[in-house]
């Protein structure tokens, strides 16, 4: 079995993971770890922005301001001031790498999304992430003391506790190659965790099939804390037609006038001024309940997003991507309205971290979606996430340089005495499905105690099974996800039970009311 050192491993390749690498390539030798290609994480998937104070009227104040009213009193202040005040480095820095960001009339074109009082979105027209992705992986490829494996499954971490050594700390992982089916050994005396979120264990998501959960459910078998694991954020508008799997229409079509509308057989009437004042620019998690009542109430399968009203030349400028898409599905947008529904789109807890991203295990940090900074609160604002890669990717970065050298202790290497079963896949394809429908259907936008029980009680079946399988068969990808969507699964089920209140991202219908004051939920695996 191949074994390999770096000073630093990194798993995974989006904003926060290519960033870190980044930064950190200049004093120390990298190993990014992706389980597929470089560009296939949630990042590039990014439309709308990246949030920053940048305009002349806006202030940090105001940005802290919004998120945490955003955050329904569950963001941290000092990780949110943290992260705003750290904005505008982070954009000039890509800005450096050659991102080419939207301009009108020389200047940053700033556009605005729900929850935000200002302008303050910087973007790549409609494929924000995109552009970055491209930009950063063109350096990251050509950066001295990176070391690419693409293809290679994050396994799971390896703590002193694995090889006999003395203390607490995070010393490698196995990661499953998927070339050669074996699993190697690295070891570093620094990990970093940039998997990305969870949301494929739902039926409905905007997320690319590698949002698993990964590091979120290896760092929970390795001793880490979790945080706010109750609070998934599901976007109001994804696409809702049969070819378009997991198309996200983004916030800022509302940002710039896109208005909500009921089908015409149900009178076709714009709904979202009876929910909220702020209509079409409410936080994410009113506007996704909203469309839920409206689709429940009258018994639909979507609802509209009309942007017709603006003329074609805008909407080829803002949302030239999104316009065709939609064309090649026969739906022309600058005639007729987005048939939309919610999904799960982003993780709003995860690894509870410091502002540095240290983990509770020496040695692991963990940076993006995978991470819970403290920023996000009960539902993250628009463009704040990866923003917040950027910023704790280079947080992280800067810790490690400063952190004295740690000794690793010789690991062992991976036990592949095991056989594969012919039963094996039907097997893990039967629940893969069934979890991400009873998720969706008893853990979704809107829950109840009944519901979540419901839920619990299939995650143990699933859980035993699972383990089951882990311990007697060769693992696969599709075992490992499996294994880490379960485990997820259970955190956020846990999460939403000690959770008596209606706050954020989390309703419930058993405990409607606020109760005050605002508490994170915080689960510790046992010893």
């Amino acid at each position: 079995m191949a074994s390999h050192h770096f000073d630093v491993l990194i798993v995974g390749s989006g904003l926060a993971g290519l960033s870190a690498a980044m930064h950190l390539a200049p004093t120390h030798r990298v190993a990014v770890l992706t389980k597929r290609q470089l560009g296939d994480g949630s990042s590039g998937w990014a439309q709308g922005g990246i949030a920053a104070v940048l305009a002349e009227g806006d202030s940090f104040d105001a940005h802290v301001d919004d998120t945490l009213v955003a955050g329904a009193g569950l963001s941290d202040p000092a990780a949110t001031r943290f992260v705003v005040e750290h904005a505008p480095q982070s954009i000039a820095w890509l800005r450096e790498l050659g991102v080419p960001f939207s301009q009108e009339d020389g200047h940053l074109h700033l556009t605005r999304e729900g929850g935000h009082s200002a302008r303050r979105i910087v973007h790549v027209t409609d494929a924000t992430g995109a552009a970055v992705q491209q930009a950063l992986i063109a350096h990251v490829r050509r950066t001295p003391n990176i070391t690419l494996f693409e293809n290679h499954t994050l396994v799971d971490l390896i703590t002193h506790e694995q090889v006999g050594a003395a203390g607490r700390r995070c010393v490698g992982l196995y990661a499953l190659d998927e070339a050669t089916d074996e699993v190697l050994t690295f070891s570093a005396p620094q990990t970093i965790l940039a998997t990305g979120g969870a949301g494929k264990v739902y039926l409905y998501t905007s997320n690319p099939d590698t949002a698993t959960g990964d590091g979120i459910a290896a760092a929970w078998r390795a001793g880490c804390r979790v945080q706010n694991m109750e609070f998934i954020q599901f976007h109001p508008t994804c696409l809702y037609h049969p070819h378009a799997k997991s198309f996200l229409i983004t916030e800022a079509v509302r940002g710039e006038g896109g208005r909500l509308l009921l089908p015409p057989s149900k009178g076709g009437t714009r709904f979202m001024p009876q929910h909220d004042a702020r209509a079409e620019l409410a936080p994410r998690d009113v506007v996704a309940r909203a469309i839920d009542f409206e689709m429940k109430k009258h018994g639909l399968d979507c609802v509209l997003l009309d942007i017709s009203h603006q003329p074609l030349a805008f909407i080829l400028e803002h949302f030239p991507n999104i316009h065709a898409r939609c064309l090649e599905l026969g739906i022309d947008i600058s005639k007729q309205p987005i048939p939309v529904v919610p999904a799960a789109h982003y993780t709003c807890g995860g690894v509870r971290t410091d502002l540095a991203g240290r983990t509770d295990l020496p040695g692991l940090y963990a940076v993006g979606e995978v991470a819970c900074t403290g920023l996000h609160g009960a539902n993250r604002l628009a463009s704040n996430s990866l923003v917040e890669c950027m910023v704790f990717a280079r947080a992280a970065a800067q810790a490690i340089q400063q952190a004295p050298g740690a000794a690793v202790p010789a690991l062992p290497a991976w036990d592949d005495s095991r056989v594969t079963d012919a039963d094996e896949c039907v097997v893990i394809s039967h629940n893969w499905d069934e979890l991400r429908r009873f998720m969706w259907d008893y853990v979704g936008i809107v829950r109840t105690n009944k519901r979540l029980e419901r839920a619990a009680h299939r995650i143990a079946l699933l859980q035993s099974e699972i383990h089951e399988f882990y311990g007697l068969f060769h693992v696969t990808r599709d075992l490992l996800e499996l294994r880490n969507l379960v485990q997820v699964a259970e955190l956020i089920v846990r999460s939403a039970q000690s959770r008596h209140e209606s706050r954020g991202l989390h309703f419930s219908r058993d405990y409607p009311q606020l109760a005050e004051p605002a508490q994170p939920t915080i689960l510790a695996p046992r010893p």
